[in-house]
């Protein structure tokens, strides 16, 4: 059962958080919609949409991106309120142990992070599918796929090549397509262009060369024109790399396992937003644990200091997160290493800071 000492700090925790949250929501939209006024007045976007469309969708993507710094802060602030008016030493000096000292700040820690990992995986992607939606027609600049040298799996012994795509005429340059039986190439089609034909629903190959290879026989077919049925989907190109972001947890998975078929370029950013989803979540331990380490101690520089240093740790965290994303992009490492990096580091300052916080 609770006691009144948790039930005092969980509601101290929670209703800072919250409160943190409600002065600060108001503020970013106010700062975004005055930076996207002027496009959203230039392309008539309507005022319901403008608000239900958009902001209430925007607003669910703003709590989660902030979250583990707003937890953060409401336990450095609190907490540091506290020790300063002397609480925390009279409920230590009362034989209360440090460790169960933290057990309401963690009860309300898994509170945050269970609404956290709701956000993530279901709330925010279904929300993100209107956002990005209205963006897309009254924001953003038109979409180019500027991707090169397109390798893609069709099924499992076809394979396609395109030295680009152009989305405005759905038309894909120098393509080919290569056929393997038991690891022997049996066919090859080499193309000038092939077009996505939108009345036939088909795919029409521009003066092409066919070859059928069977053992050491060969035949070679041309042709200017022929219409064929091939397993990719010209809106496949035409998505931009946050079309990740509207997939929930259980469509997140399917699509990695769809993309990792093709050998798609998109399989490192979904793994990574898979990984983001659980470790953003687990940091409001982490960084609860430190909060509680710093602040619960009093000090001559009091909250000042504490929310100082809060702010420093908690800004330090998101960078290391983003920087740690961006080097799984562009190095190799698999995205679970390089996205829990940054959790298992505070993970050790955290238990460092909690043995020297006062007992």
């Amino acid at each position: 059962m609770f006691k009144k000492l948790d039930i005092y700090i969980i509601k101290k925790f929670l209703g800072t958080f919250f409160f943190s949250l409600l002065l600060i929501i108001p503020v970013i939209v106010v700062f975004d919609l005055s930076e996207k006024m002027r496009d959203f007045i230039e392309r008539k976007a309507p005022i319901h949409g403008i608000i239900f469309d958009y902001y209430v969708n925007f607003v669910p993507y703003l709590v989660n991106q902030f979250s583990p710094l707003f937890v953060f802060i409401a336990v450095i602030f609190f907490t540091s309120k506290m020790a300063s008016n002397s609480e925390i030493v009279a409920i230590l000096s009362s034989g209360i142990s440090f460790k169960r000292l933290l057990r309401p700040y963690l009860i309300s820690a898994f509170v945050l992070a269970i609404l956290s990992f709701y956000l993530n995986n279901f709330l925010i992607p279904s929300a993100n599918k209107d956002r990005l939606a209205f963006e897309e027609i009254y924001y953003r600049n038109k979409f180019r796929n500027d991707a090169n040298n397109i390798h893609l799996q069709i099924d499992p012994n076809t394979y396609i090549y395109m030295t680009n795509y152009n989305v405005d005429l759905n038309m894909g340059v120098n393509f080919s397509i290569e056929t393997f039986k038991d690891g022997e190439l049996v066919y090859k089609l080499l193309s000038d262009n092939v077009q996505w034909d939108s009345l036939k629903n088909s795919w029409g190959i521009s003066n092409y060369v066919e070859r059928h290879i069977d053992g050491i026989n060969e035949t070679i077919t041309k042709g200017l024109r022929k219409d064929t049925l091939l397993n990719f989907n010209p809106e496949e190109f035409k998505r931009r790399d946050n079309f990740i972001e509207t997939k929930n947890y259980f469509e997140l998975n399917e699509l990695i396992t769809e993309e990792k078929f093709k050998g798609s370029h998109f399989v490192i950013d979904c793994e990574i937003k898979k990984q983001e989803r659980a470790a953003y979540p687990f940091a409001t331990f982490v960084l609860t644990i430190i909060g509680v380490s710093l602040s619960s101690r009093k000090v001559r520089g009091g909250i000042g200091l504490h929310i100082g240093i809060g702010l420093l740790i908690s800004f330090s965290y998101i960078l290391f997160m983003q920087i740690s994303s961006t080097f799984a992009k562009n190095s190799g490492v698999p995205a679970i290493i390089a996205v829990w990096i940054p959790n298992v580091l505070y993970s050790i300052l955290a238990l460092y800071l909690l043995k020297k916080a006062p007992k």
